[in-house]
């Protein structure tokens, strides 16, 4: 279920989440702009940390690079959130 939309979010890195290859041992935030991990859009998603996002680079869409979230080109990125609304539900099929 949709939880949020943002536009030009921050990002913040959370240690808990251990990425992998991540050696941060506190929070780190970076602020909108175009190195912003997760794009022009964040739709926080039910589950904590989940979210469906833009990426600062669209020729890594489709590719393994997230950690569990959707990741689209900003310009879908953007026009999905145009479509939906706090309480939207989500289903992934596979």
């Amino acid at each position: 279920m949709v939880r949020s939309i943002t536009y030009d979010p921050n990002y913040t890195y959370n240690p808990a989440y251990a990425f992998k290859g991540q050696t941060a041992e506190h929070k780190v935030t970076v602020r909108p702009g175009p190195n912003n991990p997760v794009g022009l859009v964040w739709i926080g998603l039910s589950d904590n940390g989940y979210g469906i996002h833009g990426t600062p680079d669209p020729d890594q869409v489709g590719k393994a690079q997230s950690h569990g979230c959707v990741r689209l080109t900003n310009w879908d990125a953007l026009a999905l959130a145009r479509m939906v609304k706090c309480g939207t539900l989500v289903d992934f099929v596979g």
